[in-house]
């Protein structure tokens, strides 16, 4: 079995309403582009290429619903999509096993309120946020209820970068060039997310949280010696003003290399052999889930399961570790059995 544990969908009747809304219809000129993102036929023809055992966790796809909508409309637009993603694996169970919700994340308080309904009364098996709310980091003190509430539900957090062309990569230019926001932005959106998380102490007060980062961990698993020798070893021997090695003995008494080591990882990194032995090596096997990104490659959908599944098959690790990361990983992390129904 192959369980999809990233992949993306705009549910028809989310799509639609995205569509009746007052947004840059230019800047959302890949998704309209992409029939698989939001007709369920044109993705269940796709999936059928990779056999009945090809499933798939549905996760809303960027945009983040705070950048398309303000606080007053964001909880009715978060609960329209978590109600057609539940519609759709109820529909069809053998292909789409699970979904993961969409929250509100400019409101926090209705984001927790979306959180305890989905998945309590629409089987949400974990949450999706994104690396920053609006520019806010996710260790701002208003997001810590939505960590702390899931790790006493024990169900994982889905992670994906945020960042458009509005961020320059130069303080003197007003735009980021040559698409450098998407390419090398995303990872480091990652990145950044995942040293603040582990910076606020999340991951040493709960051990035991699930955070699969997108992207197989992003840059981290490559900076490994940067992080250990270079970073944990001398934080604070380059900043003025700031008690930096304080900090690190008194919040984070563990070596940085082993709070990032706790983050899961997916195999989305659109057919890369090396990145995915780097991340795998960086992670283990047990924190690696089968994730591809579909349906946003040059194909419309197959072409990253494909290359994704040839280099999974292709690594030299045991048949148990193949199939922790297909499917058992990712079944354990939301507290499914193969024959669980959402």
């Amino acid at each position: 079995m192959k369980i999809d544990a990233y992949s993306h969908i705009l549910p028809a009747p989310y799509f639609e309403r995205m569509r009746e809304m007052d947004l840059d219809q230019r800047a959302l000129k890949r998704w309209f582009e992409l029939p698989a993102l939001h007709d369920v036929e044109a993705r269940l023809a796709i999936m059928d290429e990779f056999g009945d055992d090809y499933q798939q966790v549905l996760t809303l796809s960027s945009p983040p619903i705070e950048l398309i909508a303000g606080p007053a409309e964001a909880p009715a637009l978060a609960r329209l999509a978590n109600e057609s993603m539940r519609e759709l694996c109820d529909k069809h169970p053998d292909r789409f096993p699970a979904f993961v919700a969409a929250l509100p994340m400019n409101d926090p308080d209705a984001a927790m309120r979306e959180l305890t309904s989905a998945i309590d009364d629409l089987g949400a098996r974990g949450v999706q946020v994104f690396t920053n709310v609006n520019g806010v980091p996710l260790d701002h003190p208003s997001f810590r209820p939505i960590f702390d509430e899931m790790v006493g539900r024990d169900l994982p957090i889905w992670m994906h970068p945020t960042r458009s062309a509005a961020f320059a990569d130069y303080t003197t230019e007003d735009t980021s060039k040559f698409e450098i926001w998407w390419a090398l932005g995303w990872p480091y959106e990652t990145s950044v997310a995942m040293a603040r998380l582990v910076f606020s102490g999340l991951l040493e007060q709960h051990p035991s949280i699930k955070i699969i980062t997108h992207h197989l961990g992003a840059m981290i698993p490559y900076l490994e010696g940067r992080i250990g020798l270079g970073w944990s070893d001398q934080l604070g021997s380059r900043t003025a003003g700031d008690d930096y090695q304080r900090l690190q003995r008194d919040l984070l008494p563990k070596p940085l290399l082993e709070y990032f080591r706790q983050f899961y990882a997916d195999t989305s990194l659109s057919g890369s052999d090396i990145g995915t032995r780097c991340g795998l090596d960086f992670f283990g096997a047990g924190h690696v889930v089968f994730g591809t990104d579909c349906p946003f490659d040059p194909e419309g959908g197959p072409l990253y399961i494909r290359e994704t599944i040839r280099v999974i098959d292709a690594l030299e690790i045991s048949d148990t570790e193949r199939s922790d990361i297909y499917s058992d990983n990712i079944l354990r992390l939301m507290r499914l059995s193969t024959d669980d129904e959402t």
